[in-house]
């Protein structure tokens, strides 16, 4: 009885989770192409790449929207099983509030597991190219306006760039140092330092070159040399939502590529990573609460515990956008500002634990 009670509930839940999202991102889409289609039409977008970048956008909304819509059809089926007596009628017959959890769950993981593959793997792909589009039809053209930019590009080895034209791929007053115990080995000076797309490697103009070995100096000088670097012109691009496109694995290899060049926004990218690992756990902690808002007869119907699932979930979604913000900022640990969202909801639901019906 209770294994076929299992599949009914799993089945349920999934079921009306999918169609819970599809009604949210149908509407989402809809309103989104409301608002983009004068650009759309003025800039002659090719309707292959709006329905593509639509179907990225779906992706990404689908994802941002799981805590929602898990809680929603928790709720749902869970308050019609209650409205029609079936919750008491199953935990009258002996079953404890745990085992009737069980199958809520199994399902719960199963979203989540999906949610770990999507967040890891599918998504960044996708985003790559949802990112894309808007920069080529929805944003005005990108200009690096950054100076005085300094890199780390190897263990002992620093450049710096004055300034950097992404649209020719030229930089200005460029030096690239060699420091060892504090001592300076080498210096390579240039006025103007330019990425040749042929040899894909960068060309260094009018440069001068100093080694320093024991006490003496070499000094050399030239109108052109070729040189190779572990920076690309990617280095000096639009950066904007770089993070949302990168996989797990990317994800950690780039990282670490900060961390070597003592990046100031390496942050952002250690808060992705922890958001990647904490989203699954959200499908399993908010499941656990909506079983419990909503396992209790009404005289209302379901229609209180579907509008109390809602704010619950905007107010999971909005602590989890504030406590980002505050690891951003550095005032925060990351991973316990990432955290925070699942453990505080936890603790509410123990809480709420002791009023559900025996």
């Amino acid at each position: 009885m209770f294994k076929i009670l299992d599949r009914m509930i799993i089945k349920d839940f999934l079921k009306t989770y999918v169609f819970v999202v599809l009604i949210l991102i149908s509407i989402i889409l809809v309103i989104d192409f409301t608002e983009k289609n004068d650009d759309f039409i003025q800039k002659n977008v090719p309707t292959a790449e709006i329905l593509m970048y639509f179907l990225n956008f779906g992706l990404y909304m689908a994802n941002l929207l799981t805590p929602i819509t898990v809680f929603i059809a928790v709720v749902f089926i869970t308050s019609r099983m209650a409205g029609r007596t079936e919750v008491v009628a199953i935990l009258s017959s002996g079953v404890s509030f745990w085992r009737f959890l069980r199958p809520y769950f199994i399902a719960s993981m199963i979203i989540a597991s999906f949610s770990f593959v999507l967040n890891g793997w599918i998504l960044p792909n996708a985003n790559k190219g949802r990112i894309a589009f808007q920069a080529t039809y929805l944003e005005d053209p990108y200009y690096n306006d950054e100076r005085n930019k300094h890199i780390k590009i190897a263990e002992d080895t620093y450049a710096y760039i004055q300034t950097y034209y992404n649209n020719t791929d030229i930089g200005y007053v460029f030096s690239l140092e060699k420091i060892q115990d504090n001592k300076l080995l080498e210096k390579l000076n240039a006025e103007r330092i330019q990425w040749d797309t042929t040899k894909n490697s960068w060309t260094v103009k009018n440069w001068k070159h100093r080694i320093i070995k024991d006490s003496t100096e070499i000094f050399r000088t030239g109108n052109s040399m070729d040189t190779v670097l572990s920076i690309t012109p990617a280095d000096f691009g639009n950066s904007k939502g770089l993070w949302e496109t990168l996989t797990l694995p990317g994800l950690t290899d780039h990282i670490q590529l900060l961390k070597s060049r003592g990046a100031d926004d390496v942050n952002i990218y250690i808060i992705e990573k922890y958001i990647r690992y904490m989203s699954p756990f959200a499908a399993i902690v908010l499941t656990f609460i909506g079983v419990i808002v909503s396992a209790r007869k009404t005289r209302g119907g379901s229609g209180y515990q579907i509008a109390l699932g809602f704010m619950l979930s905007f107010i999971y979604i909005i602590l989890f956008l504030l406590t980002k913000t505050f690891a951003e900022t550095g005032s925060t640990s990351p991973i316990l500002a990432v955290w925070m969202p699942n453990i505080i909801f936890l603790v509410i639901g123990g809480i709420m634990y002791r009023t559900v019906p025996r």
